[in-house]
C-alpha cells in the first residue's frame, strides 16, 4: 500500500452486524459469508490513517427496499421512480441491533459516521449519492472542506455499496482505492 498523506481517507462502507454472520451461526439478515474476518483488518488499516469515515446503512421500517414493504419476497425487483430496485429482506433497520455497526470493529479516531439509506422512499448503496444519482449524503461536500482527495475504501459489500461508493467517489474527482 501506498503511503498515507494528509489528504487521504479511509471509508469504511457498512461494517454492521446484518452485515456479518451472527455469533449463534444463523448470520444477520444480509450475511456476508465470513463478513466478519474482515473486521481485524479493517481495524489495523485503520491505524494507518488520519481521516477514517465510517458509514451505516440507516433504514426506517417500510424502507421501500424491504420486500416485506410490498408485500414480495427479497431478491425481486420492482420499479421504483427511480429505477429498478432490488427488494431486499428487512435489514439494518435504525436503531436495532443489525443496524449497529460490528461490535469488534474499534476506530475511536474515526471523525464521522455517516448514515445513508434513512429517507424511506429511496435507497442508497452509494456513501456518496442515494440510488437516484441525484440526492447527495454529502459527504463530497466534507472531503472536499477538509482538503481530502484520495479515498480507500473497505467494507461490506463489495457487489453494492463498497463498489458504488467507489464508482461515485471516482465520478466525483476524489482517487480512489479499493
Amino acid at each position: 500500500m501506498m503511503p498515507c498523506k494528509s489528504t487521504d481517507a479511509l471509508l469504511v462502507i457498512d461494517v454492521q452486524n446484518d452485515f456479518c454472520p451472527a455469533v449463534d451461526g444463523t448470520g444477520g439478515a444480509l450475511a456476508v459469508a465470513e463478513g466478519d474476518r474482515v473486521v481485524p483488518i479493517i481495524n489495523s488499516l485503520a491505524k494507518r490513517f488520519d481521516h477514517v469515515i465510517l458509514t451505516q446503512d440507516w433504514h426506517p421500517a417500510e424502507h421501500i427496499s424491504f420486500a416485506v414493504t410490498h408485500g414480495r419476497r427479497p431478491y425481486e425487483i420492482i420499479q421504483a421512480p427511480y429505477g429498478p430496485q432490488t427488494l431486499w429482506p428487512e435489514h439494518c433497520v435504525q436503531g436495532s441491533a443489525g443496524a449497529a455497526l460490528h461490535p469488534a470493529l474499534d476506530i475511536p479516531h474515526a471523525e464521522l459516521i455517516l448514515r445513508k439509506g434513512f429517507r424511506r422512499d429511496i435507497d442508497s448503496y452509494s456513501a456518496f449519492l442515494e440510488n437516484d444519482h441525484r440526492t447527495a449524503t454529502g459527504l463530497a461536500g466534507y472531503l472536499r472542506e477538509r482538503g481530502l482527495k484520495r479515498l480507500f475504501l473497505c467494507g461490506l459489500a463489495y457487489d453494492f455499496c463498497v463498489r458504488y461508493s467507489a464508482i461515485d467517489g471516482r465520478n466525483l474527482g476524489f482517487e480512489t482505492i479499493i
